[in-house]
């Protein structure tokens, strides 16, 4: 392999691009040097040619002296931390702190900094280095700087040295249902699962099993055109919600609406069509439940929801108009912004806002929308609680957005739109993957102060007991993709770690929430030990748990603090896995590298080992059948120390298909199989509620938390 000249090397080393790693193998991987060039070139670095690096490693020296303070400041408390000050050397400076509670904090100590001046516009900037007390109080701050009279202030953002666990919680245990809510159809509900039916799931598995949470998937928007997107995972914004999870009557102003008999005709055409198809069609359920919101937006509100409409707007202030406004575009032009005429495709260009003012109707529907989904979240999340769940709803936070959506418009000045983020190749995914996501740059971040990270995280919480982080690992590196590159041609780029977990941990702190890493994958040891200091909670799959030499990780050595289950949504639910549905579909998708004999051969090993630990324990007879085996896996759970343990509503009820097959789009049918028994029957919720499998395994969870005594043997 040519080796890399020393310039390229030193500008991927500035900027946290890995030029080599480590595989799932353990085999040290050089990164080629047409791939560092397209990474760097999506970082707007010229690095082709010898003189674009040397021209671009002088900027980075000049934009760090230039800088009076840093872009923000770091704190954890009760550890002293420092930050730096430049100034024209040998001038005296005036350094305050003004804390978030409107008190100001003065004479900071200032520490020895022997660094040399730098010559710059024929002056010499000189560094100085101050400390940032352990003792200030968590928060946002702001650091002001006076030498004579300039002045200018930075944010200080102080964080939890460790995410307490919520009072609600204490040490308890708790168990909680994984639910893909667009797959729980009601029979009042609009062909998809809705956030009236959410609340049921929770009010249900609370006072009948005790649960905790309900682990929901991510409920971020998609765009409001057909085809709708069917991938929670790859939505068009994370800062807001899909309005398909809407419950139209539960909306206050449903009560005035003349003609509710033309809406409830529209609800149950678009239901009994849903229970004929065999797949969830949200194009269809979309279109009949806007026309309804649409009738009930033209209903006169009451005074009091008139002023709580505007005060919803003012606290979501720019993101909320940016969004309701790319809405109203996508509606016109279509959902990706790449396409629509040039003028358009900034969300702070003057055609922007003379279509905003000329379409007042349409962009103020799509303000509406999220108002009533902020409504009925916070309904969801009050009734959960009132039910007795210490935790209430899990939301999931996805990795990323739709490169031609909502957000990536929106916040296109801080996302690498010259790449896509995915995963290298591991023992699951063996050809990697390209999530087709633009991943946020580093450097625009920072030099944002993260404040459209805090913005998401802050509303990933704002009605929740807790926050499932979708690929967390990429708050500490992410794998990118070069465009038209394979995923197995990308390279790592690190990211700020304590950053960006200091402001989850703060946003969670402020919330009383708990937050689960989803760490799966290619991971290196320190950052589960690194998140686990900082209290977050780590992901287990028990397929994937291995003592290390191919065997089953007995219960005693899982980790604490960690969310706990047997299966995840990009497997098959346990039935179908314990059937070898998982290696059946790759081989049939061309998904696997090696023949699916051998695949299947492994698989049923594995399985083998897991059902000798359980015999091993006393919960698995000697001739069990599925129903069994499933019992026992999950009442294994409880005996390892996990705090936090979901069972899949999918398991619950015996269902068969997976939802999701990474490295798939079209096909196979992801994220639109509805919720089904072992027979393929398509279930309601309320089958759900009277199934016996159901109510059986919601008691195995409820004495599995409780440290109820358990049988010898895994029988339903």
């Amino acid at each position: 392999m040519t080796a890399l000249s020393p310039a390229l090397l030193e500008l991927a080393r500035r900027y946290g691009v890995a030029t080599e790693y480590e595989d799932w193998t353990g085999q040290r991987i050089e990164v080629p040097e047409s791939t560092l060039v397209a990474v760097l070139d999506a970082l707007g670095l010229p690095a082709s040619t010898e003189q674009g690096r040397a021209e671009a490693l002088a900027a980075h020296d000049r934009e760090y002296w230039q800088r009076s303070l840093p872009p923000i400041v770091l704190g954890r408390a009760g550890t002293p931390s420092s930050f730096w000050v430049h100034v024209t050397h040998g001038d005296a400076v005036d350094v305050t702190l003004a804390l978030e509670d409107g008190t100001e904090r003065t004479g900071l100590r200032q520490l020895e900094n022997n660094r040399a001046p730098y010559e710059l516009d024929d002056r010499w900037i000189g560094e100085a280095t101050f400390e940032l007390p352990p003792d200030l109080p968590l928060g946002y701050h702001r650091l002001r700087l006076r030498v004579g009279d300039f002045h200018t202030e930075t944010p200080v953002v102080v964080s939890p040295a460790v995410l307490a666990l919520p009072t609600r919680l204490g040490e308890r245990r708790a168990w909680g249902l994984a639910v893909q809510l667009y797959s729980v159809c009601s029979e009042n509900s609009w062909g998809t699962g809705d956030l009236t039916d959410l609340t049921d799931l929770a009010v249900w598995s609370a006072t009948a099993h005790g649960a905790g949470f309900v682990l929901v998937n991510p409920l971020h928007a998609a765009a409001p055109t057909a085809p709708m997107e069917p991938s929670p995972y790859l939505p068009t914004s994370r800062r807001f919600v899909n309005p398909l999870y809407l419950r139209v009557e539960a909306i206050p102003e449903f009560a005035a609406v003349r003609g509710r008999g033309r809406i409830r005709k529209l609800r149950t055409g678009v239901s009994e069509r849903a229970n004929r198809r065999e797949l969830i069609d949200r194009d269809s359920a979309w279109k009949a439940k806007r026309a309804a919101l649409q009738q009930v937006y033209r209903t006169s509100r009451s005074p009091g929801r008139e002023l709580a409409y505007r005060a919803y707007r003012a606290r979501e202030g720019r993101s909320l108009e940016d969004f309701a406004v790319w809405c109203a575009l996508a509606e016109q032009y279509g959902n990706d912004w790449h396409g629509w005429p040039h003028e358009l495709q900034h969300p702070r260009s003057p055609d922007v806002a003379a279509f905003a003012a000329a379409n007042p109707a349409a962009v103020d529907f799509h303000r509406w929308l999220q108002w009533q989904l902020d409504d009925q979240l916070t309904v969801a999340q009050a009734t959960a609680q009132q039910a007795g769940m210490a935790l209430g709803i899990m939301g999931d936070l996805a990795v990323g957005v739709d490169p031609d959506g909502a957000d990536a418009w929106a916040l296109q000045d801080v996302l690498a739109l010259g790449v896509t983020a995915g995963a290298p190749p591991d023992e699951f995914n063996q050809l990697g993957q390209d999530w087709s996501q633009p991943p946020w740059r580093p450097d625009r971040l920072v030099a944002a102060a993260y404040e459209p990270f805090r913005a998401l995280v802050n509303m990933a919480l704002r009605h929740a007991g807790g926050v499932r982080i979708d690929h967390i690992i990429g708050m500490f590196r992410l794998w990118w993709i070069p465009k038209g590159a394979a995923p197995t041609e990308g390279t790592y780029v690190r990211y700020d770690h304590d950053a960006m977990i200091g402001i989850i941990a703060l946003e969670a702190h402020r919330a009383g929430a708990v937050v689960v890493g989803e760490d799966l994958g290619t991971v290196e040891p320190w950052v589960r030990d690194y998140l686990r200091e900082r209290g977050l909670f780590g992901t287990s799959i028990l397929w994937f748990e291995s003592d290390g030499s191919g065997g089953p990780l007995p219960a005693e050595r899982w980790r604490e603090y960690c969310l706990s289950s047997v299966t995840t949504h990009d497997l098959p639910p346990t039935a179908g896995y314990l059937a070898g549905e998982h290696v059946r579909l790759r081989e049939e998708l061309g998904l696997l590298t090696r023949p699916a004999e051998q695949e299947l051969e492994e698989d049923r090993a594995a399985q083998a080992a897991w059902f000798d630990e359980l015999r091993r324990v006393g919960l698995l007879g000697p001739d069990p059948d599925t129903d069994e085996i499933v019992t026992a896996l999950h009442r294994y759970l409880g005996r390892t120390p996990s705090k936090l343990l979901a069972l899949s509503l999918a398991d619950a009820v015996g269902d068969l298909r997976t939802q999701n097959q990474p490295g798939t789009t079209d096909e196979y049918p992801n994220w639109r199989v509805p919720l089904s028994g072992p027979d393929g029957r398509r279930l309601v919720l309320e089958d759900v509620f009277d199934d016996a499998r159901a109510n059986a395994l919601g008691e195995v969870m409820a004495d599995v938390v409780a440290g109820r005594a358990q049988p010898r043997t895994g029988n339903v």
